[in-house]
């Protein structure tokens, strides 16, 4: 049954709205009949969420009078890749898509991250939608226009800034997520409450994500609302939002995608705490409510390498320039900074990260 709604418009190049709404779903064709007036759409899933959600989006796509077509991927990072990415476009030229018609990315982060990329592409450009299915891609990917695939050299390191065309989040889909993987969405709200609210790392020690998730996502999303309509491009301040993922990058590569994103950039964001600490940039309250939270939300894990591979596989990140790297420090809980390092002082940090 649909409840209240919440709504946060994104200013940028192309405004958008956010929708926070328990229910939504079972509405997603009134929703989309909102800002697309065309004919014909394609629904772009994984495996998982075939199972659980496609039917009754394109019920509800086709009872708002639209031509559905469907293109369905196997689940998992490593179908973030230039292959399934040339799949899709060759499924929407042989359905016949054209610049009116409309994409729906239903799913996480990795079908939003390959969808988008596929609008942003396809015919030079046609709209597209976001349905996150995740706690993380609610959160975070489904917001701020960065879409991609994953190179063997590295993640992201193909993609494009496009904006969609609306962001629909459904609270009640989260029920039917494993633990694990909401837990790794729950990585990037400590993200959020680590670069700048406090008083939301405060809220999610004393009440689970799980029992405020209409609350959680919004303060989330206007979280990363707010920035991106300062940085679109991620030339300065967006850079916050990498706060762990630089190392966290690293590792999720490494483990050839076995650990999740969110599980990588929990690891990476308890490197860049206690390499902080050991640097100086802060005191040791920060790692110990970092590793409180982790440990709460089922994310406090050994990272299982090397600093030399993890320095290694970071080097390939698309944000460093030929000498130096951006990376997000803590100055406290609630307060990050950007600092741009060298290459070479980028082992350091990884090796003071590593230390117990």
């Amino acid at each position: 049954m649909q409840t209240m709604e919440k709504r946060l418009s994104v200013h940028v190049s192309t405004p958008y709205d956010v929708v926070i709404c328990r229910g939504a779903l079972q509405n997603l064709g009134a929703y989309i009949r909102n800002v697309h007036k065309g004919t014909s759409l394609m629904v772009v899933t994984d495996s998982h969420v075939e199972k659980w959600y496609l039917e009754e989006a394109a019920a509800s796509l086709r009872a708002a009078g639209y031509r559905v077509e469907t293109f369905v991927f196997p689940a998992g990072e490593e179908s973030k890749c230039a292959k399934t990415y040339l799949a899709l476009l060759n499924a929407l030229a042989e359905k016949g898509l054209t610049r009116t018609d409309l994409i729906v990315a239903l799913g996480g982060g990795v079908v939003g991250d390959m969808a988008g990329f596929a609008a942003a592409t396809y015919l030079r450009g046609i709209p597209y939608v976001q349905i996150p299915t995740t706690l993380l891609s609610m959160v975070d990917s489904s917001v701020g226009g960065k879409t991609a695939i994953d190179l063997p050299a590295g993640k992201n390191l193909c993609g494009a800034f496009y904006q969609p065309a609306l962001v629909l989040c459904d609270p009640d889909v989260l029920a039917t997520l494993p633990e694990d993987v909401f837990c790794a969405g729950c990585a990037e709200v400590i993200k959020y409450g680590f670069i700048g609210d406090r008083a939301l790392l405060e809220s999610i020690l004393h009440m689970p994500i799980r029992q405020q998730p209409e609350e959680i996502i919004f303060r989330s999303v206007a979280m990363k609302r707010d920035i991106v309509q300062k940085d679109e491009r991620d030339t300065g301040l967006r850079q916050l939002l990498n706060f762990g993922h630089t190392f966290g990058h690293a590792i999720e590569k490494l483990s050839k995608y076995t650990l999740s994103h969110g599980q990588a950039v929990a690891m990476g964001m308890d490197m860049m705490c206690k390499a902080a600490v050991r640097r100086g940039f802060c005191d040791a309250q920060v790692t110990d409510l970092m590793e409180k939270l982790l440990r709460a939300y089922g994310l406090e894990q050994k990272v299982p390498f090397s600093a030399a591979d993890i320095y290694r596989t970071a080097l390939q990140d698309k944000k460093r320039d030929a000498e130096c790297v951006a990376l997000v420090i803590p100055v406290r809980p609630g307060t990050c900074e950007l600092k741009k390092v060298s290459v070479s002082d980028l082992l350091f940090f990884a090796e003071e990260g590593l230390k117990a």
